[in-house]
């Protein structure tokens, strides 16, 4: 995870301790050899922790607590240094280009660290805990006269592994909210562990104890292979196998690239679940053609899909499939004022979108590697299907 940002970071680190150190080499800021070893110390300890985890052996450590130390670190070490840097050095050439007598650039700085260091915290601390419940109606002509009014609960990106100590709480608090909608039917669109099945270990209670009327399905997320895990081929099919097999002691209907029939007398629903939606480097394990095969063209499908990006590369050509619930984005997991950083990489990142008659929704999800939550709340999902 953090080598595929450790340069920038690294950069981020040596430029702006550079900026400073130059801006006030004649300052009594830094005026003594110990001042500036109070300030470099910081970035150098830094920099060395930013290698260490870019070459640990897995995309994270197996213990998660030191990704959220590094990011806590990263929030109030190298960031404030970082911006106050970049506003400083763009307020100096200003000062110099229109001659004016201060370097307003450093109070633009102060006042955009601030702000964004409160952001940070109440990211950490608070935004994680928050917690709700979308209620969403979706309408369709040709649903089933007897599947009007099914409930639906979702949930997806549980990231069990980052639920540990002072958090374990919330996922039973979610659990029981999902239990509190008398669903008929929950569906899980993947990530449900960090990087490795040993995550469900603590959580297998919490887990088994969900209830629908119909049960509860699931397809696989971009966590639940072993794509993120340095080990050999063996390895890797034991832990994907291994995490396959406890969501089926769960009680869970896992759907790998096919579909079940779910009957109210002469009526019929197709649940549809397709293996997660790969994107370079990821690989490919969608398989939509098969997902699909003998599901007749009047059908009314549900599709179970992880990625959103899915909805139109593959499954928009498939007019059986009237709703697609999937997860992946989080929200970006920073909403401010309606804009997510996933707004850039994907058409559809979060809520419900449409298609003449067919609905694509796109959860915030539960959880995430890192727990950072600005504005993108946790979140389950009741979709109640309606006959239009």
């Amino acid at each position: 995870m953090i080598a595929r940002i450790a340069l920038p970071i690294l950069l981020a680190i040596v430029l702006s301790d550079a900026y400073i150190e130059w801006h006030y080499r004649h300052s009594r800021f830094l005026g003594t050899v110990k001042a500036r070893l109070l300030w470099l110390v910081p970035g150098l300890v830094m920099a060395i922790y930013t290698l260490i985890l870019a070459f640990t052996r897995n995309f994270v450590p197996g213990d998660i607590a030191w990704i959220e130390l590094y990011m806590f670190l990263t929030g109030i070490l190298v960031w404030p240094k970082a911006a106050f840097s970049f506003f400083s050095c763009l307020g100096l050439i200003a000062k110099r280009v229109f001659r004016l007598h201060r370097n307003w650039g450093n109070y633009v700085g102060d006042a955009f660290i601030a702000v964004t260091l409160a952001l940070f915290f109440y990211g950490m601390t608070l935004g994680p805990r928050r917690f709700q419940v979308r209620h969403i109606e979706a309408s369709f002509p040709n649903l089933p006269k007897a599947f009007d009014g099914y409930r639906i609960v979702l949930f997806s990106d549980a990231h069990v592994g980052t639920f540990k100590d002072g958090r374990r709480s919330l996922l039973q608090r979610d659990v029981d909210s999902i239990n509190a909608q008398h669903p008929d039917l929950i569906a899980f669109t993947g990530d449900l562990v960090n990087i490795q099945a040993s995550d469900l270990d603590s959580h297998q209670k919490a887990l088994s104890s969900l209830r629908a009327h119909d049960g509860v399905f699931s397809v696989l997320g971009n966590h639940d292979y072993s794509y993120y895990i340095r080990a050999n081929e063996a390895e890797k099919r034991v832990n994907e196998q291994t995490l396959r097999e406890r969501e089926r002691q769960f009680g869970w209907r896992l759907l790998c690239n096919e579909h079940i029939v779910l009957r109210r007398g002469s009526d019929s629903i197709f649940i549809a679940g397709s293996e997660c939606k790969g994107q370079n480097p990821l690989p490919d394990s969608c398989d939509i053609p098969r997902t699909m095969k003998g599901i007749p063209q009047k059908a009314f499908a549900i599709m179970l899909q992880h990625n959103p990006i899915a909805w139109d590369s593959d499954i928009l050509y498939y007019p059986q499939v009237m709703l697609t619930l999937s997860g992946h984005t989080h929200a970006g997991q920073i909403n401010i004022l309606g804009l997510r950083p996933t707004m850039f990489s994907y058409k559809e990142d979060y809520g419900l979108y449409s298609s003449g008659n067919r609905l694509l929704y796109v959860t915030s999800g539960l959880c995430g590697l890192v727990p950072l939550r600005i504005g993108a709340t946790p979140e389950i999902a009741v979709i109640t299907l309606h006959r239009r």
